[in-house]
């Protein structure tokens, strides 16, 4: 069921809920409409859970105007949007919530308020998203990437043309400029934004999927983003695409329906027991 959501600052988040019983909040990754995740969603709705998606400002169903003209920042994603519906879920019943992030959605799982109501949290693809975290092939890109490219684009267009370049949608162009800064600090969005010790206040247990074809997040920068969780009971998680019979999976392909009865049954089984 489609649904609205009013963040802090007034601005209205597209959201759509799946199922019913114990709450689960999905954050998307830069630029993913929620749609993306929704038969994730289904079949976690189906397994027993109440299941919320959203888009972020600017994306999706919560594009409103004209992506050059907006002030959003990635900071407001998390600290806005994700909020409110976190917010949400918790005004609908006393359990605590489990938080399902894929890429930026898990970086951004520490910027929550009350982390002592997320009872886990599941990430996929979720990275620290400092350029050196990747190996010497993929510093090749993530340098011109994130010293360069994001905030020369953007200069540009008036904004980031993602979904021209293959990164998702278009991105606000203060969403872009202010991911290239954090990926130029060595401890990503927590020291870029000072937030260390809100991310240790995050004592849940978060099992990170490492990907072994995901070139956006290596098991080197999965595992530094485990570093910027200190008090948390962290569980790295490899998977390699041939365990599962498959060529490639890569960064988005967790998703898909292929990975019902695999990656989704063992993803359901671990919200299950937290």
């Amino acid at each position: 069921m489609e649904i609205a959501l009013t963040a802090s600052d007034g601005y209205t988040i597209s959201a759509a809920t799946f199922g019913s019983g114990r709450p689960v909040l999905v954050m998307p990754a830069t630029g993913v409409p929620q749609s993306y995740y929704a038969k994730f969603a289904t079949y976690l709705g189906d397994r027993g859970f109440s299941v919320l998606t959203f888009d972020y400002r600017g994306i999706g169903r919560s594009k409103n105007g004209d992506l050059r003209k907006m002030t959003a920042r990635m900071r407001d994603w998390a600290l806005l949007d994700a909020t409110a519906a976190l917010a949400f879920l918790l005004r609908q019943g006393s359990d605590p919530v489990s938080v399902v992030g894929h890429s930026f959605g898990g970086q951004a799982v520490g910027l929550l308020p009350e982390p002592e109501r997320i009872g886990g949290a599941l990430l996929v693809g979720s990275q620290s998203g400092y350029w050196r975290n990747w190996p010497a092939l993929g510093k090749l890109w993530m340098w011109p990437t994130t010293h360069l490219g994001l905030d020369a684009v953007t200069t540009l267009f008036g904004y980031f043309p993602g979904s021209r370049l293959g990164f998702g949608e278009d991105l606000p162009p203060g969403v872009a400029r202010e991911w290239a800064a954090w990926c130029r600090h060595p401890t990503y969005l927590v020291g870029a934004l000072g937030v260390e010790e809100a991310y240790a206040r995050v004592r849940a247990p978060i099992r990170a999927y490492a990907i072994g074809d995901d070139a956006f997040a290596p098991l080197r920068a999965v595992d530094a983003l485990g570093r910027l969780y200190p008090n948390a009971r962290w569980e790295t998680r490899p998977v390699a695409p041939h365990e599962l019979g498959v060529n490639a999976i890569g960064h988005f392909g967790f998703f898909r329906e292929r990975f019902r009865d695999s990656l989704w049954r063992e993803a359901a089984d671990w919200l299950d027991r937290q």
